[in-house]
Parts: C-alpha cells; structure tokens; sequence
C-alpha cells in the first residue's frame, strides 16, 4: 500500500507548451502592465464552485478561492493553504487508509481580514454535503464520514471506508475553501442567497471588486494575501461573452487581451490567427472529452409534478441497448476529430481517457451506416408509412439534440445529424448560450442537468489523476431531479447495478492495479451499453499573449490555479 507516493502517479500529458517564455513579443503598452485581461467567451454566472455546473464559474472562482492543495501536470502535489503533504511516513494518511490529517498554514487570512482555520475546512464539509444546499460536488464528498477539528491549524478527515483515494477531497478543483463566517447563515435552502456567491472571500492572490454575472469580473489584489510580493496586477479583468473565435483573436492577432480561455475553435483558423505574432496556442492534453448524452428518460412526458426526464418515464427507444448502439456507430468521430479539431482532438472510444493507465485496451469505435440500419430493423424501428422517418408502434424516431453555442460544436453537430438522417432518423439541432446551458439554476429549464432534449454535447473528464469521483458521475445516486434540485452529475440518467457495484467496490480497493482493472472494467460497461458516446478527446485549449509570462497548465486543476505566477514580461 503506497497512498503517499502521489508523485509516482503516470499522468497523461502532451503539451505544445506547459510553462513558457515567448520570446520576439512587441513591448506592452504601458497602460496595461498593471492590468491583466482575460476572456472567457462562456462567461462566469455564479462565483461559488460547489453550486457551479461548468468550468466557466470554477475558473472565476480559483482565482480568489483555494483548496488545500492540488497536482501539477506531473502529478506532483502542490500546496496552498496546507503547510505539508501528508504521507504515511509523517503520519498524515492513516495506517488503515481511513482517516487524513491535514497540517493547515498559519497566519492566512481571508480578504476580509478574518483568519483562516480548520473551522473553515469542517464548515465547507458540511455546506457542500447539506442535501438542502444541491451542491454539486457533494457526490466527491459523500466517502467522508466525519471532519474533525484537532486545533485551529489540524484537521483530521474520517473516512466511512477504507479509502484509497484520499486526496480528492479539498484539493484540486472541486477542493476550494468556502469562509464559514460568509456562509454559515446559508447553510440550507438559502445557500443559493448567499452574498458569498457573488462577491466571494477567499484567500487567494486577488479579490472580487466588481461582479456582473454573465459579464464580467473584476479583481483587485487581496490586501491580506500571504505573499503580497508575488502579486504583479494591480487589477484583473474577466470579460466573459462572445465566442471562441473572437477570444482568440484578441490575444492572438489583435493583442487586445492576455489570455483567452477554452479556445474550441477550428484548426484552420487558429493557425491563420497565430500567424499574426501577437499570442500563441498553448494545448495541453488532460483528461477532457467531448461526447454525446443518451437521455435514458422521456423528455416529452412530466410527472403530476411537472418534471421531465423523469426516471419514471424511460426513453421510448433509448431504453433499447441495440438503439443506442446503432446511434453510436452513426458518428463519424474521425471526421469530427481531425477535420475540425485538428491538432486539439482526436477521436476516441473511451470516456476515461487519462491517466493512460486508466484508457482502455477493449474498445474500439467504427462508423458503420449499414450496420447501425441493421440494429435498428432488428428491433422494429422502421419506415411504416413511408415518411422518410423510422417508427414503431405510433411513436416516430425523432431526436432534439442540444449543445451550446459555439460554431465548433455547431459543426459537429451537422456532422452528427448528417448521419443520423441517413438512418431516416429526424433530427432537430438545438443550440443554448453557454451561460445559460451551464448554468446550474434549478429554475432554468434550458440547463445540461435538466436534459429536455434527447441528445446533449459538451466536455468534461476527470479533475484529478485519480478517476474516483469522475467515474462516479454514471452511478444511480447522481441522477438529478427535482428532489435534489437538479444537483447530481448523471445527466444522461443512466442506472446500471452492476457498473454501481464496481465503483463501489474501487472506494475501497486498495491494491493499485486491482483498482485500475475496475474503473476500466466501468469504462467499458458504458462504452458496451452505448450509455454515452465519446466523441474526441480533447486538448485544454489557451491563447496566450507573448507578453505573458508564468502560466502553467494542468490537467488537474483550472487554468488560473497559479494565477498568483503570472507575470508581463
């Protein structure tokens, strides 16, 4: 048993920059050296993570809130507001992998003033695990059995289980640290109420001066921050709106900004646009895919309720295995992954792909039109009445498939259509603005955990090197419905006992590769069973001013995680 070489860990990283120096940048204007401006064409809705949907609002966030530590691109874990790693040799991780001692950094204080202790630790436990809350990290959290404050700078997290991914609590990018004073008055049904969410105190190198949600952010150094001369902006700017392209034409042709975010934009134009000199693209290979959603759940029926994809109603044709197999090998994933991505994506038959010792051997992706037409007249889906469009017994198979706004998704999304109508399949291309789409408003229909539509796309992974927490997104427990405000992380609705019970038994397995067999054996279970299709795996994609320096990305945390490093040249 080895829980402390976290180090060692493999992590899957092909980078075209990872930390850089540009070097033959233009002089920066001088009225923008103290000012850093970054764009985020999905713009930040919410500024607390636990009640955030996209990475969009994380982002936001991570630039004031911290967690107790996180991992670097080689895994290594690095340290914020814990004073050290705990390991079995300094008695930090328990003998009997149930228990974590945390040794906390004295004389932090929030940007409030107020001094940082292990009360805030215990707090922001209780608030993310408070079902009247709906947070939605709350399934990470839910292997704790209790938080215990040994003195104001210890703290000892209890395990229910034996647990051999202890490190995914509090670290990284479902890890950061809410105050308790800001929150404690909102510990229930009014969390979503809370000043905090807005204009949060955190303890990171700026604070929040100016929110306006779906617009912009704007930060000022945090007075209080620990090492105040590592601070080099006197402002930071977080303009969010537009699309991709214009994103990265600001910091790649223009010089209009410093740094744009998540750049899902063709490979023509990003190579056209960084031949202008001013920025380069920095891609870095983690652990994001881009795949389509099954809705296993009729979103055309409501309860007496009024909610949708309810799991009392299945999918009239989803719910057969052949179906969704034969929508699966309607995807023309090499099309979509080197015509449109490029260099950025390539197409993929997993789910989990990263770590590499985690991706799958078993599994493959075809196209196969003729194939998929077979699956479907085995099971009845067919032309009755001569419509162009296959049925069965009254119902037509006619599909809304939704994503957000981006023209590169737009284009995969024809790509998708195309060859689902040659199927005699009907398909409607629905399209949500991204701060609309993630959200995470339980009053907003148009929402990723809503799923009113038949067939979603986005991206997500693993947010850290251990996959724990990322392969429980498809258990039956983290359905969202009305109950639980919509909260959980299995959009798809997908219940499978058996793909439970091995995720089950991966909490406690403490034999590295016993567990590794087990979160591919998960993998492959939804691969199998069609309950989600992996499209490309995608590259984190940045523009990055030649005039800026320090940035380094990872795959297990956000991109402004060492926002504090950040320099102009």
């Amino acid at each position: 048993m080895r829980l402390s070489k976290l180090s060692t860990l493999p992590i899957f990283v092909l980078s075209f920059c990872s930390t850089f120096l540009f070097a033959g940048c233009n002089p920066p204007n001088p009225s923008s050296t103290t000012t850093l401006k970054l764009l985020y064409w999905q713009a930040p809705t919410i500024l607390n993570p636990h009640l955030s949907t996209g990475f969009k609002d994380s982002e936001a966030s991570r630039i004031t809130l911290e967690p107790l530590a996180s991992f670097d691109n080689d895994g290594n874990m690095v340290l914020f507001l814990a004073a050290e790693e705990p390991t079995l040799a300094n008695g930090g991780v328990a003998a009997d992998g149930k228990s974590v001692t945390w040794k906390l950094k004295q004389g932090v204080k929030w940007s409030d003033g107020t001094p940082f202790t292990a009360a805030d630790v215990k707090f922001t436990y209780e608030f993310i695990t408070n079902s009247q809350v709906g947070s939605t990290t709350a399934g990470t959290y839910e292997v704790i059995d209790s938080v215990e404050v040994v003195d104001n700078y210890t703290v000892k997290i209890n395990f229910k289980e034996v647990n051999p991914s202890w490190f995914l609590v509090f670290m990284g990018t479902e890890g950061m640290i809410l105050p308790k004073h800001i929150f404690e008055d909102f510990n229930g049904a009014n969390g979503r109420e809370a000043p905090g969410n807005l204009k949060p105190v955190g303890t990171g190198a700026y604070k929040v001066a100016e929110f306006k949600p779906g617009d912009v952010v704007v930060y000022e150094p945090n007075p209080h921050f620990r090492a105040p001369e590592k601070v080099s902006f006197q402002r930071v700017e977080l303009k969010g709106g537009g699309d991709a392209t214009s994103a990265a034409r600001a910091v790649l042709q223009t010089g209009d900004a410093d740094f744009a975010n998540n750049l899902q934009v063709e490979k023509t134009i990003l190579q056209e646009l960084e031949k202008a000199g001013q920025g380069k693209v920095v891609a870095n290979f983690g652990a994001l895919s881009e795949r389509i959603l099954i809705n296993h759940t009729d979103p055309n029926k409501a309860t007496e309720e009024g909610e949708r994809s309810s799991v009392k109603f299945p999918h009239p044709f989803f719910k057969d295995k052949e179906v969704r197999q034969a929508f699966a090998l309607a995807m023309d994933r090499d099309t979509i992954g080197e015509k449109l991505y490029g260099s950025t994506g390539k197409a993929t038959a997993n789910i989990l792909v990263a770590p590499p010792q985690y991706n799958s051997p078993h599994t493959s992706y075809e196209l196969n039109l003729e194939k998929a037409a077979a699956l479907l007249d085995t099971t009845g889906w067919q032309d009755s009445n001569n419509n162009g469009i296959r049925d069965k017994d009254g119902v037509e198979m006619k599909v809304v498939f939704q994503t957000s706004v981006n023209p590169l998704r737009q284009k995969t999304q024809a790509v998708v259509k195309q060859g689902l109508q040659s199927l005699g399949i009907d398909v409607e291309l629905k399209s949500v603005d991204a701060s609309v789409f993630f959200s995470s408003d339980p009053a907003n229909n148009d929402t990723v955990e809503h799923f009113y539509a038949d067939l979603e796309m986005y991206t997500t992974g693993n947010t850290n090197p251990d996959p724990g927490a990322y392969m429980k997104t498809y258990t039956c427990k983290e359905i969202p419905q009305k109950e639980n405000k919509w909260s959980g992380q299995n959009h798809g609705r997908y219940c499978n006992q058996e793909y439970d019970s091995l995720w089950e038994k991966s909490t406690t397995e403490l034999d590295p590769e016993k567990r590794r067999q087990l979160f591919i054996q998960m993998n492959d279970i939804l691969i199998e069973d069609a309950a989600v299709i992996p499209l490309v795996h995608r590259a984190n994609v940045v523009g990055v001013s030649n005039s800026l320096t320090g940035v380094d990305l990872t795959p297990w945390d956000l991109r402004t995680w060492n926002i504090v490093d950040w320099n102009r040249r």
